[in-house]
């Protein structure tokens, strides 16, 4: 029996590896249309592998999910964070937390990743061939399996296909998927920086805030977290993660749209004013713009004072309520006219994909073809930074391989 996973990145190839685990007697080829394997294993986490995330309650896991969610709470169960580090550990690769929850190898480098998996599916007999593309699916009646035309005139049969061939970010990558009757759910981006061309903060590149709000205005949507001011705009997860939860928003407001910054995330206005007045009660003869407050770098507070427009000179005993106003807005509520997004590195991720209500997610197989399975970012699942979307692969692949293997008797 002809096992095809389509895609050699990492949900194709946890796939290939389960089944041919559970069910040595198959012969389990990945087709990969490039020269690189595992290529998005090699530059995840800046190099390192961001694996998993240190949470090992399926329904908490879930929740990091904007799409998906509710899918992966049950497939968790059968294979979330612990079994995956199980996994590894196992093959001899440990893993280590660190305290924002991301999980790496100790080794901080991703080719010990990509060793491991590619050692396993030798171990396991599954058969590899890159440069290889898929043109055209074509199923054969009486659920007969599957002939794949490849590039160059060539066709390869296939009892089971399992599809893994990431995510797209053009609509028409998922028309041979189409026309086998899957309903696609438009691809936009998810996972990217917010750029204001007029940004003040400019030439502050490189400083960061541990702990931001950021919220977009006129939406109830909003998110905390390390922030990072950079030559073009903000990143730091506080803006990738409310990326992926708005994806398809500010795709629609053709990521033209005022964003909202607190820099004191956990003060509420009355609570700012109280510390400002107090401060200046205190310290009446220090000058302003020299003494940052709240923990916030002495440049960052330099430029947000300027922002109030209060001098370079003016003591705190001197400082008029209209500038403090400004400086309790400015720390509060600075906006962003955000006019543009920038792909985070190397780590496109896509929000759209196969529609989940067409795949039992439970075995990953397609509810319109008998034999045909989905794993990994092919699918309209995708998470937040932190671990979650290798997550989904090493998930997904598991599932779909298990369940192709026993569907085989």
């Amino acid at each position: 029996m002809q096992i095809v996973v389509i895609g050699g990145g990492a949900a194709g190839y946890f796939g290939a590896i389960a089944c041919a685990q559970a069910n040595p007697k198959l012969q389990v080829t990945i087709l990969e249309k490039t020269s690189k394997l595992l290529s998005k294993v090699r530059v995840s986490g800046g190099g390192r592998c961001n694996v998993t995330h240190n949470c090992f309650v399926p329904s908490v896991f879930a929740q990091h999910y904007p799409r998906g969610a509710k899918q992966l709470k049950e497939a968790f169960k059968t294979f979330g964070a612990t079994e995956t580090v199980a996994w590894f550990e196992e093959r001899g690769v440990k893993l280590k937390a660190e305290p924002d929850g991301r999980m790496f190898p100790i080794t901080d480098n991703s080719q010990t990743i990509i060793d491991c998996l590619q050692r396993e599916a030798a171990r396991v007999g599954v058969r590899v061939q890159t440069g290889t593309t898929v043109e055209r699916i074509e199923v054969i009646p009486e659920n007969k399996g599957y002939t794949l035309y490849l590039t160059g005139g060539r066709q390869m049969h296939a009892d089971r296909l399992l599809v893994s061939t990431g995510g797209n970010p053009k609509s028409q990558g998922y028309d041979w998927l189409r026309d086998l009757g899957h309903a696609i759910q438009e691809p936009v981006p998810s996972l990217f920086t917010f750029n204001e061309p007029g940004s003040e903060l400019k030439e502050l590149q490189g400083i960061s805030v541990p702990q931001a709000r950021v919220r977009i205005a006129g939406q109830k949507l909003e998110y905390e977290g390390p922030l990072l001011i950079t030559h073009w705009g903000y990143s730091g997860p506080a803006v990738l993660k409310l990326s992926a939860w708005g994806a398809r928003l500010f795709h629609g407001m053709n990521y033209r749209f005022t964003a909202l910054i607190s820099w004191v995330h956990d003060q509420s206005e009355e609570s700012l004013r109280e510390q400002l007045q107090s401060f200046r009660q205190a310290h009446p003869k220090k000058v302003v713009v020299t003494n940052p407050l709240f923990g916030l770098p002495q440049r960052l507070w330099k430029a947000l004072t300027g922002i109030a427009g209060i001098g370079a000179d003016t003591k705190w005993a001197e400082l008029p309520a209209k500038n403090t106003n400004k400086l309790v807005e400015a720390l509060l509520r600075m906006p962003v006219e955000v006019d543009g997004k920038t792909t985070f590195k190397e780590e496109f991720v896509t929000c759209g994909g196969v529609d989940l209500g067409q795949v039992n997610m439970k075995t990953m197989e397609s509810r319109l073809h008998p034999g045909l399975y989905f794993a990994g970012e092919v699918l309209d699942i995708d998470g937040i930074t932190g671990g979650f979307n290798f997550q989904a692969a090493w998930t997904t692949g598991y599932l779909a391989g298990k369940a192709i293997a026993s569907s085989i008797s």
